[in-house]
């Protein structure tokens, strides 16, 4: 989660209610930075307007999404 990018959309909280949460300064943080992402985290990193979420494999840092061009 990039916060210098995030606007607080807020459809990150609305796509995975239980992987993501908006702060007090209305930017997002994600519940459980660690944890293998679910459908739910795909489809907000996908969702999020200006990329602000980066998905990596833990295991080899690997980054999933955004698919790099």
């Amino acid at each position: 989660m990039d916060r210098d990018v995030c606007i607080g959309s807020g459809l990150c909280a609305a796509a995975a209610p239980d992987d993501f949460r908006l702060d007090g300064a209305r930017q997002s943080r994600p519940v459980n930075p660690d944890r293998a992402p679910s459908e739910g985290v795909l489809a907000a990193a996908e969702g999020c307007p200006v990329e602000a979420i980066a998905i990596a494999l833990a295991e080899t840092g690997e980054q999933v999404f955004p698919p790099e061009d």
